[in-house]
């Protein structure tokens, strides 16, 4: 399935002299960055950040391309808006000063020294890490230490990866409203924010460095990565099925369709989540090239609603999370009792509020209709629990009861919407049973359990979010490319 990393990697391929063929067995490309009709509007239904630039820059530039040429982004000063049922609301700034600022006015000078000094924690441990870790090959946790360099031991016990993300910011604010927020930052990868280590704190630093909001939609990075890898030569086929890796000799040789058609090929990059491959689903001689993921470590899944209605009430940004009063039980319930409480955090991004902070705030007439994504987290059980119509309702009535409460008014009356619940993300990506992010990042060697781009199987090699480095619009292209590097690397050393 070419989602971005396996696009990535066709790009990387194709432009090296490849003779690459895309099989993607949806109608469009992208994966979880899709689009979904609702009325007469397409609404963005996966992704919605843009960070990391520089990864696609390089991408781009590699094959001979300018990111600015093929996609128009837009930078916003305004991270996001937050809001609890209290009626208090603080705006998170990609300025280090005055998202300070903000905090102090919003709960004092004492959580504003905090994010000061949370900010400069983030910015060691992405600085130790980026290299070393984000943009290579997957280390094991003594390669690491090596690659980091072994006169470094401080930086890298400075990453924190025995603290849970939840400890670590204890340390620096007092505020639980605050300790929320940036609490979220685990979910960015699937995760509980009380299991999840504090090494994720380095999220604050990647969103400081920039957030971009894609003119189009996040869809149109799929469009331009498809466009850059057929101006090298790369052939993408859309409803083709793949049914079965086909090993001959002990490595690959052939993928077959669901039409029977056989596809003979020397290697496969496989995009999909890693548990579709260990599962079986592509074929039992496949099925060793990787372990799947147990059901109790999958990550978070979701209830999203793509709306089109009218709203009041509440100055929306791109960007929006309204908040729950229980925290952790919100997690506990997700994790460890496998089900949504009654007032879940809501995120909520609001598409046709620009990147403007004039026109972010304030909507062009009252009477128009508003694309949004709402979405809550949910267990990834899809597969062995979906949830019923009624329950999906209840689950809505609670969320946009949380709105209403935090000051948000979407007129029902207006609102066309399609849901999709675990059950329904679980039917677009096999095996998962709804999970987005492929494995939980719980633990201190979490990270270390994600596989890397070579597989047990010679020939066939892994992209997308559930292998290294990790979950995420620019993780999983890096995969793609890291993917493609394996390969390249390795039919080298064959000729």
């Amino acid at each position: 399935m070419p989602a971005w990393g396996g696009l990535a990697a066709a790009v990387d391929l194709a432009r090296q002299g490849v003779d690459v063929q895309v099989l993607e067995r949806a109608t469009t490309p992208g994966g979880k960055m899709r689009e979904l009709q609702v009325g007469d509007t397409q609404i963005d239904a996966g992704p919605t950040v843009f960070t990391m630039r520089w990864v696609f820059e390089s991408l781009f530039a590699d094959a001979g391309a300018v990111l600015n040429e093929c996609l128009e982004l837009h930078t916003t000063n305004v991270l996001a808006r937050h809001a609890w049922r209290d009626g208090s609301r603080l705006d998170l700034f990609a300025n280090i000063d005055e998202s300070a600022a903000a905090i102090a006015a919003f709960a004092g000078t004492r959580e504003a020294d905090g994010y000061r000094a949370f900010c400069g924690r983030g910015r060691e441990i992405y600085e130790t890490l980026r290299q070393p870790y984000i943009a290579s090959q997957r280390p094991s946790p003594l390669e690491l230490v090596r690659r980091v360099g072994f006169s470094n031991l401080g930086a890298m016990w400075r990453t924190a990866p025995l603290q849970t993300l939840w400890g670590a910011l204890g340390d620096y604010f007092e505020d639980p409203r605050l300790r929320q927020l940036f609490g979220r930052y685990a979910t960015y990868v699937g995760s509980s924010p009380f299991l999840a280590p504090a090494t994720l704190m380095l999220i604050a630093h990647v969103e400081q460095t920039g957030v971009w909001i894609v003119k189009g939609g996040m869809r149109r990075v799929a469009d331009a990565l498809v466009r850059l890898g057929e101006r090298h030569g790369a052939r993408l086929r859309y409803n083709a099925h793949v049914e079965e890796i086909v090993l001959r000799q002990g490595r690959v040789a052939a993928v077959r369709l669901a039409n029977d058609e056989l596809v003979e090929c020397d290697a496969v990059v496989f995009n999909g989540d890693i548990s579709a491959l260990g599962t079986g689903l592509l074929g039992s001689s496949a099925q060793r090239a990787v372990k799947p993921i147990p059901v109790k470590n999958r990550s978070l899944s979701a209830v999203t609603w793509c709306v089109h209605a009218k709203t009041a009430g509440f100055p929306l940004h791109h960007h929006n999370v309204f908040f729950g009063d229980d925290y952790p039980g919100e997690f506990d319930a997700v994790f460890r009792q496998r089900s949504v409480m009654s007032t879940p955090t809501v995120y909520v991004c609001a598409q046709d509020r620009s990147a403007s902070d004039a026109e972010l705030a304030i909507p062009q007439t009252p009477e128009t209709p508003e694309r949004m994504l709402v979405l809550i987290n949910a267990p990834a059980d899809g597969d062995v629990s979906p949830f019923s119509s009624a329950h999906v309702e209840a689950l809505a009535a609670n969320a946009f009861g949380l709105m209403r409460d935090c000051g948000l008014v979407v007129e029902l009356d207006s609102m066309q919407s399609v849901v999709t619940s675990p059950g329904g993300f679980n039917s677009l990506f096999p095996a998962t049973g709804g999970a987005l992010y492929g494995r939980a990042n719980h633990g201190p060697m979490a990270s270390f359990a994600r596989p890397g781009a070579t597989s047990q199987v010679p020939g066939l090699y892994l992209a997308g979010g559930s292998v290294h480095p990790g979950a995420g619009v620019p993780m999983t292209t890096l995969s793609g490319r890291l993917a493609a590097a394996q390969v390249i690397a390795d039919f080298a050393k064959l000729s």
